[in-house]
């Protein structure tokens, strides 16, 4: 087990504690791994118990695009791969790397509290199936991921046909024989109103807002993989993907969708084209925002209504770290203010991994951000200089890498970054603290 006041309590073994758990190993950092689900996946095992994954669920973005650069996904899986195929890759890893030892499984982390002024160590409190446990450590890393709290909207009146949260979605059997109103259509939105227009007997989308529209395939290539060899001032990368959306795509607005209140890339695009076919052959009509409830009808903002037997808010997830109270993470507004998303501006002994979203940034982009801490922390104890000017770095304050963009102010888009400007960032970091002058 080690010196317990030199070990880092990890939390979560999904995408981000993986890495973060091959990445200590690899360093020689002493941890102990805590995990809710009795394997390693994280949401991407949908019988873990906060799983808010769904049977028709896949990746959005390539494998190739997503996997761990050290450890890609075998040649027969598909260019989309499904939720099953995913929960396979993580345990794969988790065995290659010899990870699951590391790991309680089946352990709920109750409590994270610091045992006096930074550096003094924390104390951890977890049950599991043997009773309720409490251990000491010298730190804190959060890898527990970002979306397994829903954010439920609060309706006004009443409705009484059946009102449930994506996160309460599995199978495309619950919309059988009912007239479905999906509101919100971000990606998780899309899919399930796929889902809904094939299974219930209609289904309408409500959108506040409108979106760009990102097709899985252009050229007959995953879309991610194209471009990138050359970097593009914005304004001009804007012209050129626009135009090319236009050419696959089409004009969302004349199947009834809004026209985005924002520039491209400004919010995270929508990649489904089904939902946009269905649109055009009349499978689905777009309604605006919901304004109130009254029994099985929904009325609209825009003086309209209609009756539907179950609503389902597609409304995105909260942050939440309930196991910690929010003064100890700088938490400010929707989300901790952290040095490029992770780092605590005061402590070194309080990591958050994974609270990081960027259109592209895949799994070896946080697999990155991983690295950057493993070494900062390895770099503290051996007093390396690139360790030190970091640390100075990041008590300068909040840096979020936006690279100029105005996201959208959403609580969704609070720890939104500029993929480009964080990997040159973090990278930059790694290449410091491993001692390169490259």
């Amino acid at each position: 087990m080690g010196d317990a006041r030199k070990r880092f309590a990890l939390i979560g073994a999904g995408p981000m504690g993986l890495a973060a758990a091959k990445l200590l190993v690899e360093h020689e950092v002493d941890f102990q791994g805590f995990e809710l689900n009795s394997g390693v996946g994280g949401l991407w095992d949908i019988d873990g118990p906060l799983s808010t994954m769904y049977e028709s669920a896949h990746l959005i973005s390539s494998k190739k695009m997503t996997e761990f650069t050290d450890f890609p996904m075998r040649d027969e899986v598909a260019e989309y791969p499904s939720h099953r195929e995913m929960k396979r890759y993580f345990t794969d890893f988790a065995e290659h790397f010899d990870l699951f030892k590391h790991y309680h499984f089946g352990a709920k982390v109750l409590s994270c509290t610091p045992l006096g002024n930074a550096g003094d160590g924390w104390q951890v409190v977890w049950r599991d199936d043997k009773g309720e446990h409490t251990e000491e450590f010298s730190g804190i890393l959060i890898a527990n991921g970002t979306l397994s709290t829903p954010n439920m909207p609060s309706f006004k009146g009443e409705f009484t046909g059946e009102l449930i949260h994506a996160s309460q979605y599995r199978k495309a059997s619950q919309f059988d024989g009912k007239r479905v109103l999906v509101v919100g259509a971000g990606n998780s939105g899309c899919d399930i109103a796929v889902d809904a227009i094939h299974h219930g007997i209609s289904c309408d989308l409500s959108m506040r807002r409108g979106y760009y529209f990102v097709p899985k395939y252009v050229f007959g290539k995953p879309a991610d993989t194209l471009g990138g060899a050359i970097k593009l001032p914005m304004a001009l990368k804007r012209i050129v993907d626009g135009t090319i959306l236009k050419w696959f795509v089409g004009n969302p607005q004349k199947y009834g969708f809004p026209k985005p209140d924002y520039k491209l890339y400004e919010s995270h695009p929508i990649v489904n084209s089904l939902v946009l076919y269905h649109a055009g052959h009349g499978d689905m009509s777009v309604r605006p925002d919901v304004d109130y409830l009254d029994g099985k009808t929904v009325h609209f903002k825009d003086g309209s209504k209609a009756d539907y037997d179950m609503i389902l808010a597609a409304t995105g997830y909260k942050l939440d770290y309930s196991f910690i109270d929010n003064k100890y993470l700088n938490w400010q507004g929707d989300a901790p203010h952290l040095y490029l998303n992770c780092m605590h501006p005061e402590r070194d002994d309080l990591f958050v991994l994974g609270m990081v979203e960027a259109s592209g940034l895949g799994w070896q982009g946080r697999h990155e951000q991983a690295e950057m801490v493993v070494r900062y922390i390895k770099g503290l104890r051996s007093q390396n200089n690139a360790a030190h000017e970091l640390k100075k770095t990041k008590a300068k304050g909040f840096d979020r890498a936006t690279g100029g963009m105005n996201y959208i102010d959403l609580p969704r888009m609070a720890y939104y970054v500029d993929k480009a400007t964080y990997r040159k960032a973090v990278t930059g970091w790694i290449r410091k603290l491993a001692g390169s002058k490259s």
